[in-house]
């Protein structure tokens, strides 16, 4: 075992992935020579060489239509976004090509791509680098989206992601990136896409969430005092219902917890399907905990927008309350 932060545990993937597969390459803004903005690919250039490792133009459209074609060509690119606010110029190219590329042909061709993310507010970024935009992609068919809570969760996730046969959106909760370090098996493993983790087991009540809020519901656990449920999704689409199903079945209370803004925030879509699975077991209406109808703010207001534990523990009470 190894004691890893988010960070090494993905490079480590990296590197065992693409040990094991000649096929896979990497390319985005910086991160061949310099290691990515995080220093996530450190290393990894001079390991695999340039031809593996390489950097691109600062031309995100560009570099998931490259991509795509070298994906339809029989490797498995690994892009990087160097923030997910820069995923707009990137965006037709992901929903109008890569996501419906298996459809459009037939299966006569696939686009095995993992896009990685980093993604969500609470390191003081400036403007358009601290969305979290997973619901949009959620919405598209032909797209998969991760959102690891934890290094061991990062490692697997992302092995299972670079064998996948079609796009995933590896989203990477930058806020988490060093915070803290876990046990990570040196050996290889995955996680299956899809499957969510039960954190902590409880009976009043269910708490559904993922990425970075995952961390901020522990405490708010901590601090309520009450037997909570921790569902963490892992992965927002395809997600595990029948998990999130089987908790409020038992608990019959939900919260759920997300950065994005509330309107239209995966969190709704999980409401929606808890209240079609669980209606006669629901003892509350479902509350959501989320960011706010507004634009991330500047990092002065960035930790008011971000939903902390006391707002969390807010909404478990008066879930309790009901």
């Amino acid at each position: 075992m190894a004691n890893l932060n988010l960070v090494q545990a993905i490079n480590l993937a990296l590197i065992q992935e693409m040990e094991k597969n000649e096929n896979i390459v990497l390319l985005g803004e910086d991160i061949g020579v310099n290691g990515g903005v995080f220093r996530v690919t450190e290393g990894l250039q001079k390991r695999f060489g340039e031809k593996r490792v390489f950097d691109t133009p600062l031309a995100e459209s560009g570099i998931i239509g490259l991509s795509i074609g070298l994906a339809m060509g029989g490797l498995h690119p690994v892009p990087e976004i160097q923030f997910e606010g820069f995923l707009g110029p990137a965006y037709d190219q992901i929903c109008s090509h890569a996501a419906r590329m298996r459809s459009r042909t037939r299966g006569a061709f696939t686009v095995p791509m993992t896009i990685r993310i980093p993604v969500g507010g609470g390191i003081h970024a400036p403007e358009l680098h601290s969305d979290s935009p997973e619901a949009i992609y959620a919405h598209t068919p032909g797209l998969k989206v991760v959102m690891p809570s934890s290094p061991y969760d990062a490692k697997g996730l992302l092995v299972a992601a670079l064998r996948e046969p079609d796009p995933v959106l590896y989203f990477e909760p930058k806020r988490i990136y060093r915070a803290f370090r876990e046990e990570v098996p040196e050996d290889e493993y995955t996680l299956p896409i899809g499957k969510a983790r039960t954190v902590c087991e409880g009976t009043d009540l269910t708490i559904v969430s993922w990425g970075a809020s995952v961390i901020q519901c522990m405490q708010a656990i901590e601090k309520s005092g009450k037997s909570i449920e921790l569902i963490d999704l892992r992965t927002i689409y395809p997600f595990d219902i029948d998990a999130v199903a089987e908790s409020v079945n038992k608990t019959g209370r939900c919260v759920v917890v997300h950065e994005a803004p509330l309107t239209c925030g995966f969190g709704a879509e999980i409401s929606a399907r808890i209240m079609e699975r669980c209606f006669l077991q629901l003892e509350a209406p479902v509350q959501r905990v989320a960011g706010f109808d507004t634009t991330m703010p500047y990092y002065k207001l960035e930790l008011d927008y971000l939903p902390d534990a006391t707002r969390v523990v807010r909404a478990i009470e008066d879930c309790l309350a009901y």
